[in-house]
């Protein structure tokens, strides 16, 4: 473990990756160019992570940074006053319900590609999980940029068909037929797609945006 951990109670979860040309929002590429969707992505994950940073010590929850890639690079990266796990094998369901599951309750988890997120969405969510088993952010594509469960429960997440509309959805299937009881907060974009590139605020836009 890299940095010192946090003492609260309950764990905000921030999900991402290093941002390496070629292998981030490649999605984005043919807008942008591999070198300029990896900077969105750097200046995304940067964005999200003092959102979280707020979030947490307004809250008084735990940060944790799970990733893909080199754990130094991580840390040398977004500061070495976090704390860093390795996200799990498996596709995105299972390395989801292992990081919910192995996290101190009540657990938030979030990704890096939604720059409307504010601290106040987070408060909301961990506020949510205190009257209901779940939590969930739409995203407006048909899936979600936040997810929290209270406590962890097994299969939510298993052959959901991620990348796709459905994803949203079969989540809610998949809680309701656990007898769970969640709400949702706010529905706000994902940038995934070209056409998403309108919504990013302009001080987030690489230099190499030709929009």
């Amino acid at each position: 473990m890299v940095g010192i951990p946090a003492t609260g109670t309950g764990t905000l979860i921030l999900f991402t990756r290093l941002p390496l040309a070629g292998r981030t929002k490649t999605r984005l590429m043919p807008r942008l160019g591999a070198v300029g969707a990896a900077e969105l992505h750097r200046r995304l994950v940067e964005h999200t992570l003092g959102t979280a940073r707020r979030a947490a010590l307004a809250g008084g929850v735990n940060l944790e940074i799970h990733h893909t890639g080199d754990r130094q690079e991580m840390a040398r990266w977004l500061g070495d006053d976090l704390v860093y796990r390795p996200q799990a094998d498996g596709d995105l369901g299972a390395r989801m319900s292992a990081a919910l599951a192995a996290a101190a309750a009540p657990a938030v988890l979030i990704g890096t590609d939604c720059p409307d997120l504010t601290a106040d969405i987070l408060g909301a969510a961990f506020a949510v999980l205190t009257e209901h088993d779940a939590v969930l952010g739409p995203a407006a594509d048909g899936g979600y940029y936040l997810v929290g469960i209270r406590p962890p429960q097994p299969g939510i997440f298993d052959n959901v068909p991620w990348g796709t509309d459905q994803v949203l959805s079969v989540t809610r299937e998949r809680i309701a037929a656990q007898g769970l009881s969640w709400a949702e907060v706010t529905t706000l974009t994902d940038i995934d797609r070209p056409e998403d590139l309108a919504r990013v605020p302009a001080h987030l836009l690489p230099d190499t945006e030709t929009m």
